[in-house]
């Protein structure tokens, strides 16, 4: 109702920006690799198609001979991707910065139409300054102020995701619901759910350690300028981190079970 008259959230919509994947994606439920559906209609129909499912003697079942060289290579690149990242250290010292460090001057702030900043610049840019930088994620990295990413220790691209993505990263554990997303129907609907579910908690503390003011929308601030705010925020991350370590094993054995399948 709230999207119908285009009416802006701060949180709810940055996950359909952020990821673009369409609301019907989490409508249309799919069973995933090694389960069959009996087959009521003669032949597939939406949104069971004839590019990812087989039916036979009135069976319907996920495909994964289907998958072009292409696919195959790209689900073993994600596969390949999460396990690195799961056998990684996590880092729970961040702290949330990278927030900060995306409106460091205010040459641009991103949500300004929607949200206001609950502290004056100058407060921003010392906590910016004042902290150590050390956000691990590419497409966090990417939306610092030019002006902060100097101010990072680490220099994270497309190419080296694979050597510093690590499990105590908000979005690293948010980009599951993207990875599910792009691995369906094989991974399946329950799986993608239970990812986008622990997103939307993910964007809640993303935003509520950021420098926006949220109480207009009922969100309290974790204030990680101070230092009971930075174990507060701590103590959120571990917990997220956890919830997100299962999905992530999950995910991986889906993973191997199509391409297992496949070839």
């Amino acid at each position: 109702m709230r999207r119908d008259h285009g009416e802006p959230h701060p949180i709810a919509d940055f996950l359909f920006e952020y990821y673009p994947f369409p609301f019907s994606l989490l409508e249309n439920w799919h069973p995933g690799m090694g389960l069959a559906l009996e087959a009521a209609p003669p032949a597939l129909s939406p949104p069971f198609s004839e590019r990812c499912y087989h039916l036979a003697d009135g069976v319907i079942m996920a495909d994964p001979g289907k998958l072009s060289n292409k696919e195959r290579q790209r689900l073993a690149w994600m596969t390949e991707l999460l396990e690195a990242t799961r056998d990684r250290a996590g880092n729970f010292a961040c702290h949330g910065l990278h927030e900060w460090a995306m409106v460091y001057r205010g040459m641009e702030v991103r949500h300004e139409k929607t949200l206001k900043l609950r502290l004056p610049q100058p407060e921003i840019d010392a906590l910016v300054e004042s902290r150590a930088v050390c956000c691990s994620h590419h497409d966090a990295f990417r939306f610092f102020a030019p002006d902060a990413r100097h101010l990072n220790r680490l220099q994270p691209d497309l190419e080296s995701r694979g050597l510093l993505e690590q499990p105590g990263c908000l979005h690293a554990n948010m980009d599951l619901y993207k990875w599910a997303a792009k691995a369906m129907p094989w991974v399946g609907s329950d799986l993608l759910l239970d990812c986008f579910e622990l997103a939307v908690e993910l964007r809640e503390l993303d935003m509520r350690a950021s420098p926006y003011d949220l109480t207009d929308w009922g969100r309290e601030p974790v204030r990680i300028e101070t230092p009971d705010g930075r174990r507060v925020y701590e103590t959120e991350q571990r917990l997220l981190s956890s919830k997100a370590e299962p999905l992530r094993k999950r995910l991986i054995a889906k993973l191997h079970m199509t391409l297992n399948a496949a070839s």
